[in-house]
């Protein structure tokens, strides 16, 4: 039976709650694989930024642990919820992608709708598993080829309703520290060796969303995976669920078993790489993130920028360098005044930072702007 509470979480019991699952209140010993899978993987839009987010999640994490999941195929490049890329687990992979099959429909139906009008799709679907399956290609490639068996058609819209129909994964280089170059893609069957699954459970993945980022309401899960009419699957699952309130007064749902630690439990600063889910993953982002701020954070060209927590909420943003004299020279923005207290933690995990991604530099200069 499903029990519900009269207790109303505040912003503080959330945001220590959201800490607890993204593994921010202590970086654990957990294997990279299982980390992943635990998050529900990681937006990885650049190559670089997932590296940073199992960095200040993970004890010794290093570069090549993930390099080597995604050289091995254990874990993909891919795109799922909000039909962007995220870095996943072979097994998420051919889980998640059919269920999130009608954000890829309603994303290319508003973006190319009109320029793939009477197309046949299947037919293009086709083509471009062959050509993909032959070799890897970047979009662009796809494009041009599609481009020769439909010449009156825009060449993009084509390989975007490629990338819409099959499921493509982004093959290394990319996505390996350190190396560049444009995303190529192939499927997923192809690169992985097996087919999607063909009884994946829309109400499992929302179980795991809320082990990774509840107590949430159905208008959060709808934000973070880019579905709607969520409501039905939640009455569904509404009596193995614990129910509570927000101060608003809105209805969060989560897991019994799942940590929620007291809002006054300490939260040490931390440094989040960009497009980390945990500013993307809410309706209501005012557990991590005061909505003042989200112009500072979120760009209109659509960069989500590095972010620093400070007592577990958004704090100010980052960028890295380092220079011709091997200095790592990190620059913080701060939203806030912070305690001389607070300054000493920023600057001890700073340095961890700087060895993170540069471990060649001599040194480190911090600057506050």
């Amino acid at each position: 039976m499903t029990e519900h509470t009269d207790k109303i979480l505040s912003r503080r019991d959330l945001n220590r709650a959201l800490l607890a699952r993204q593994l921010l209140l202590r970086r654990l010993d957990m294997p990279v694989l299982a980390a992943v899978r635990h998050l529900v993987g990681l937006q990885a839009q650049a190559p670089n930024p997932p590296y940073v987010g199992l960095w200040t999640r993970l004890q010794s994490f290093h570069h090549e642990q993930l390099s080597q999941l995604i050289l091995d195929r254990s874990i993909v490049r891919i795109a799922l919820m909000r039909s962007t890329i995220h870095l996943v687990t072979a097994d998420d992979c051919v889980t998640l992608r059919p269920i999130l099959q009608a954000v890829q429909d309603r994303g290319l139906q508003g973006a190319f709708g009109k320029k793939l009008a009477e197309l046949d799709l299947d037919a293009l679907a086709a083509a471009g598993r062959a050509l993909l399956e032959a070799q890897p290609l970047t979009l662009g490639e796809l494009g041009k080829r599609l481009g020769a068996q439909w010449p009156q058609r825009d060449a993009t819209a084509l390989a975007q309703a490629v990338r819409c129909r099959l499921p493509l994964v982004q093959v290394p280089p990319r996505g390996i520290w350190g190396a560049s170059g444009q995303a190529a893609h192939t499927t997923a069957e192809a690169w992985l060796g097996r087919p999607l699954a063909e009884a994946a459970s829309v109400d499992a993945m929302l179980l795991r969303y809320l082990a990774a980022f509840g107590p949430a309401s159905v208008k959060d899960m709808q934000v973070w995976s880019g579905l709607t009419r969520l409501r039905e699957v939640m009455e569904r699952l509404r009596p193995s669920l614990l129910v509570f309130r927000d101060e608003h007064g809105n209805e969060l749902f989560d897991l019994p078993e799942a940590p929620r630690p007291d809002g006054t439990t300490p939260a040490p600063p931390r440094f989040l790489g960009e497009f980390d889910n945990m500013l993307l993953s809410y309706d209501d982002r005012s557990r991590i993130m005061a909505e003042e701020l989200k112009q500072r954070v979120f760009t209109d060209n659509g960069i989500i920028r590095a972010a620093l927590l400070v007592d577990g909420f958004v704090s100010g943003i980052w960028s890295i360098v380092m220079n011709k004299r091997k200095v790592c020279v990190l620059t913080i923005m701060l939203f806030r005044a912070i305690s001389s207290s607070e300054r000493a933690s920023v600057e001890a995990e700073a340095e961890g930072l700087c060895a993170f991604h540069f471990p060649e530099a001599e040194s480190m200069e911090i600057c506050y702007n």
